[in-house]
């Protein structure tokens, strides 16, 4: 009996994967049972209810692998689906979809192809079809499949839509215009739809059809002028120029702002090149409450580019954008455009703020606006109004990094140092994987530099890690941090090594120079920091107090006390001219002239 069993198994599990990897799918102990509860052991073959009821054991648990995610299982299934029954449309359906997940194009276009054959009126079936047929260009199959589902549901109108745009893919025009006739039917005669079969009947070349599809809508609707303003379109795009006018000027008789009827005037005059009556009709439409925005910049955008065609004189301009600026707007876009206008003409600052303030009154959350007043608040040194404006950007654009950054800059350059630092941390706090890392970078220099000043250096020099860990070639912070380690005698070589970067990329920099030469003196290495002082001294055009302390710190310790005390004497009288020493530090300085020695403190 076993060895009965045995064989029927081998006879029709023929195309199944070994069974040692079977052992491993989770499907297994269900398929053993489903199957062997379906043998019978007496020696009779399987009948065709039988086999069919095996083929469902197999799709279903396809389709629970399926989803549960278990992609790999499912697919083996489906396989072994069509194998068993090769008249069942389902697992074909399935596999197709698992084929164009492999992106084998040919056995995906097989599979749905076969499901399509199996069930002729399958109406998902036939759209995939023809979607298929669509992705892989084939338009004339497609076109064909869609016609067969629309024959299976006269109620998809949208298939008739896409008929028609196959059709007109393939030039097909006659049978484009017969769909949209049908798709009249079913819908009614529209603006839309005529629309389209007079744009057809152009594209054929019918013109004398392409005027009387919109003759019959204007007829239809007596009263509607945007029907007429149509009609005179397409006489226009059919060479009827004269005629089309002759509507224009009705229509803008009955309706003195039509836009419709006010584009086209504008379009005849322009191809007629009757400048005094194009630049009457860009006028009107220019301050038409009817136009919209998009109809507002391209004409500008044209007048702007004649005008620069014709040598530049941007007062013409200028006077329709404050014209327009003088209507509602809806938004601060033709504010921008205007700005933007200036800025190309090189206008005064002060006549482009008018109208970014303008902007912003339309749109208080516009960032481009208020950054560009904030950098025009910046290049005056106005650092209140640069706060002012970054403190409003903070409750429209809390997101905004830059302007946490300018504030808090604006706060350092007026020596308030924790509202500086409450400004920066606000920023971090915004920061994000697609911030910009040279931004996330200076933030955290900054910071340090604060903290620094605040007497809080280990809260510092994590800020200038996390500045480094985000650009690790900012010059700035590499020379501060390295410059306060010094100051401390702490990680010497560190800040040697980092120093040294900032001379490399920069080796006239006489601010990096003498961050140097003063670590290689805190290493002791007088020589070499001797070099570097002096090649501070050449490139310093005003050299600091502090550097010429430094520079007589570093002859004395070479052996050259004489040019040691001129140095410290040179240093006492700049710190007295700009204050740069004070305190404690500047008594030390004071008693080195004095004793003609070096002290520490």
């Amino acid at each position: 009996m076993k060895e009965m069993a045995f064989r029927r198994m081998k006879r029709y599990g023929a195309h199944l994967v070994p069974v040692k990897q079977w052992l491993n799918r989770p499907a297994f102990l269900h398929f053993a049972f489903t199957f062997l509860s379906l043998l019978s052991f007496p020696s009779f073959p399987i009948s065709f209810a039988q086999n069919g009821q095996i083929y469902d054991a197999f799709f279903l648990d396809a389709i629970c692998q399926r989803e549960k995610g278990n992609n790999d299982a499912a697919f083996d299934l489906l396989r072994h689906c069509v194998e068993l029954d090769s008249t069942r449309s389902e697992a074909y359906f399935y596999l197709a979809q698992y084929y164009r997940a492999l992106k084998d194009k040919d056995r995906h276009l097989y599979c749905i192809q076969k499901a399509c054959s199996l069930e002729p009126e399958n109406a998902t079936y036939l759209e995939t079809l023809g979607e298929t047929y669509i992705s892989q260009r084939q338009y004339a199959e497609a076109t064909e499949v869609m016609e067969r589902l629309y024959e299976v549901n006269h109620d998809r109108t949208d298939v008739l839509g896409m008929l028609v745009q196959l059709y007109e893919q393939l030039e097909d025009y006659d049978h484009a215009i017969q769909t949209l006739g049908r798709l009249e039917v079913a819908e009614g005669k529209s603006e839309r739809l005529s629309y389209a079969k007079s744009q057809l009947y152009t594209q054929k070349g019918d013109k004398k059809s392409a005027i009387s599809e919109m003759k019959q809508l204007a007829d239809q609707y007596p009263n509607d002028l945007n029907y007429h303003c149509l009609y005179a379109n397409t006489l226009y795009q059919n060479s009827q120029q004269k005629q089309a006018k002759q509507i224009y000027d009705e229509i803008l008789r009955q309706e003195p702002e039509n836009r419709n009827a006010l584009m086209g005037l504008l379009a005849y005059y322009y191809d007629n090149k009757d400048s005094a009556q194009t630049e009457v009709y860009r006028e009107r439409i220019l301050l038409n409450k009817n136009s919209t925005q998009e109809d507002r910049v391209t004409l500008l955008r044209q007048l702007i580019g004649e005008s620069e065609q014709k040598g530049g004189d941007s007062t013409r301009v200028l006077q329709l954008f404050h014209r327009i600026l003088e209507m509602p707007q809806q938004d601060a876009d033709m504010a921008l455009f205007c700005a933007t206008y200036m800025n190309l003409k090189k206008m005064p600052q002060d006549s482009i703020k008018v109208v970014l303030e303008q902007a912003l009154d339309i749109a208080p959350d516009n960032a481009a606006a208020r950054l560009q007043l904030v950098s025009y608040a910046w290049q005056a040194e106005d650092h209140n109004r640069v706060i002012a404006l970054c403190r409003d950007a903070r409750q429209y654009n809390p997101d905004e990094m830059a302007f946490y950054y300018y504030q808090g800059i604006a706060y350092y350059q007026k020596e308030q140092l924790d509202d500086a630092l409450n400004a920066f941390q606000n920023g971090i706090d915004v920061i994000t994987d697609q911030s910009d890392p040279a931004i996330v970078s200076d933030f955290y220099a900054v910071m340090g530099d604060i903290m620094h000043q605040k007497g809080m250096d280990r809260e510092a020099f994590a800020a200038y890690d996390s500045c480094l860990v985000w650009k690790e070639d900012n010059i700035g912070c590499l020379n501060n941090y390295a410059y306060y380690l010094s100051e401390l005698g702490r990680e010497l070589n560190k800040a040697e090594q980092m120093s040294y970067r900032t001379i490399k990329a920069e080796p006239k920099n006489a601010t990096y120079l003498d961050t140097y030469a003063w670590i290689l003196f805190m290493q002791q290495r007088y020589s070499e920091a001797k070099i570097y002082i002096d090649q501070t001294m050449q490139c310093d055009s005003d050299t600091s107090a502090v550097l010429l302390e430094h520079a007589g710190d570093i002859y004395y310790h070479c052996g050259d006390k004489e040019k040691a005390v001129a140095l410290w004497q040179q240093a006492l009288d700049r710190a007295s001219e700009k204050s740069e020493i004070k305190g404690d530090r500047r008594q030390v300085l004071i008693r080195k002239i004095k004793h003609k020695k070096y002290l520490k403190e």
